[in-house]
Formats: structure tokens, C-alpha cells, sequence
């Protein structure tokens, strides 16, 4: 009996894997890309209030302006953004809430 138990025991070690080598898990760690701001690529962008548009693309559902950080815009740009989209919503050009 105690034979059949070494035995046992030896088929067990037998399965185990080789190497021990634990696998990394990264849940929250992301290639993300350098967002750039698009005003500075393109040179000739003018950010003006009367271009409903081009100010929607900066505008989440809610109404609320998106940060620079989501959209990738500098802090130059983000405030002319800021100050246009105002100046729009006060023309009635774009809505101060969501839909």
C-alpha cells in the first residue's frame, strides 16, 4: 500500500509543469497613442465660433466641453475652444444642454 502511494505521488510531480514561470497581467496598462492637437497640425485651422460644426466635435452629449486630455488639444487651443463654443451657445449657434 505504501508503495502505491510513492507511486502516486510520483505520477503528481510527474504533471506539474517543468518551469514555474508566472504569467504578468496587466488589466489596466494601455499602448495609448500621444494625442496631438489638431490646430497645430494644421496651420491654416481657424477656431471660430460661427463653425457649429467643427465646435461639435469638442462638445460631449451633455452639453459639457470636453478636456483637452480626451481630445488631445494644447492649452493654447483649448482655451480659444473654450471661449468660441461660449460665444456660440450665446448666438444660439450650439445648445447649452444635451439632447
Amino acid at each position: 500500500m505504501e508503495e502505491e502511494k510513492v507511486e502516486a505521488k510520483a505520477e503528481v510531480k510527474e504533471t506539474k509543469p517543468a518551469t514555474t514561470e508566472k504569467k504578468k497581467y496587466f488589466k489596466h496598462k494601455q499602448q495609448n497613442k500621444k494625442k496631438v492637437c489638431v490646430f497645430c497640425q494644421d496651420k491654416n485651422a481657424v477656431i471660430d465660433y460661427k463653425d457649429g460644426n467643427r465646435l461639435k466635435k469638442f462638445i460631449a452629449e451633455g452639453g459639457k466641453i470636453l478636456p483637452s486630455r480626451q481630445t488631445g488639444t494644447c492649452a493654447r487651443h483649448q482655451r480659444e475652444l473654450t471661449v468660441a463654443i461660449k460665444r456660440a451657445r450665446n448666438m444660439a449657434i450650439l445648445p447649452f444642454m444635451g439632447e
